[in-house]
């Protein structure tokens, strides 16, 4: 039995100038951190020109479309513009349907990656995209935060990546700033940074639970291995406590990871201390997950980069009919070019989205659905030339009533 319990309640909210310079400092973090996608390729550069010059020399080729379940259809077309051409493929949720929900899909622990068509086919999905950046290169993991049905929170920073899209209380979806609140029961003095990161913020501390997988060591840290400190806690209580991190062993209990102040904090609390930490997101969601970037918020455009061309994986919701729209631009093909992230904001809300959010794109985006001969699979033309291993996916599924 785990002590370490990551809850879904919900916490004393943040408001006013606090909560809106929290927002503001943490977006400006993960723009200035993070690049447009997880496989950091520079995008082909779009040549300079205006929306009106496009929306001029836009041509829309044919449209097909079918239904996937009852309140899933897919929708796919081309279209070519003065920058050239592109293919896209949507997928309109409605989610009042009896039997239709959204999910959360991964491969099991945090840090294991794997196929969207295979994440999907765990559930028996009819439908999804591709979720959030992850860190390729490493440690696999999300980079942001995630909130299963079934499982709870799985991993979350406090801060830097909490663009979210979630399903809150009632199971209607909302985009917008999702915080982490989390805390050592009774310590005040330990300040929680991040839940299953792939790694611990300089300064803080990070909780690692048996939902992580395999321990990564210092790769938690940045390579980080001076002035670092693990402290396991089973069953309540502190086991062990030293200056160096595991490597590739189970979680067993759970552990705090702390760097620089964070380690010298944890260096206080002595084998046979009671801890207990608590964790939980922001209004108690059944589904949540981040992309890097809101494209649009109440109607308003949110970016500004018309410059650098990737395809493109997005998720947004129309106030109007309730639906939720999943969006997926091939690009870096002769036959798509990739959208910039002006153009992907403009299409989401020429679909009819009044809150959207990007999400991971390059060689992650990949769409799936259920053809009408009724094999499930990609829909859309990856640019790798096949499915990319990714960390996560937005399900979806269906059980008739």
């Amino acid at each position: 039995m785990l002590v370490c319990t990551l809850l879904a309640a919900p916490p004393a909210p943040v408001s006013g100038a606090s909560a809106d310079r929290l927002e503001r400092t943490d977006q400006r973090l993960s723009q200035a951190r993070f690049p447009q996608t997880s496989d950091r390729v520079r995008g082909a550069i779009a040549a300079p020109m205006s929306p009106e010059v496009r929306r001029l020399s836009t041509r829309v080729g044919p449209i097909t479309k079918w239904q996937v379940s009852p309140g899933v259809s897919y929708t796919t077309w081309s279209q070519d513009d003065a920058r050239g051409p592109i293919r896209a493929h949507l997928l309109a949720v409605d989610l009042s349907t009896p039997g239709l929900q959204l999910d959360y899909a991964s491969a099991g622990a945090v840090r294991r990656t794997d196929q969207v068509s295979d994440l999907l086919a765990r559930d028996r999905a009819v439908a999804g995209v591709n979720g959030d950046f992850f860190d390729i290169g490493d440690t696999g993991a999300p980079l942001g935060l995630g909130q299963d049905r079934q499982r709870g929170l799985l991993h979350a920073p406090r801060g830097g990546w909490n663009s979210a899209f979630w399903l809150d209380e009632g199971g209607r979806p909302d985009i917008g700033y999702l915080p982490l609140k989390a805390a050592v029961k009774f310590r005040p003095n330990l300040k929680i940074t991040n839940v299953n990161s792939p790694e611990v913020r300089y300064g803080g501390i990070g909780v690692y639970t048996p939902k992580w997988g395999a321990s990564a060591g210092y790769r938690w840290t940045g390579g980080q291995t001076a002035k670092v400190r693990m402290v396991r806690v089973v069953n309540g209580r502190v086991v062990e406590t030293k200056n160096k991190l595991p490597s590739n062993t189970v979680i067993r209990g759970f552990l705090l990871v702390g760097r620089g102040e964070g380690a010298t904090r944890l260096a206080g609390l002595a084998k046979g201390a009671k801890v207990k930490v608590e964790g939980w997101l922001q209004g108690r969601p059944q589904v949540a997950i981040t992309g890097n970037k809101f494209l649009i918020r109440n109607g308003v455009f949110e970016v500004i980069n018309d410059r650098e061309m990737h395809p493109r994986t997005a998720i947004g919701i129309d106030r109007d009919t309730g639906e939720v729209l999943l969006l997926a631009i091939d690009g870096r093909q002769s036959f798509s070019r990739g959208y910039t992230m002006v153009e992907l904001a403009e299409m989401m809300q020429d679909l009819g989205a009044d809150e959207a959010l990007n999400l991971d794109g390059g060689g992650s985006t990949t769409m799936v659905a259920r053809r009408p001969g009724g094999s499930v699979g990609v829909v859309n033309s990856p640019s790798d030339g096949g499915e990319r291993l990714v960390a996560n996916a937005l399900e979806i599924t269906y059980r008739k009533p």
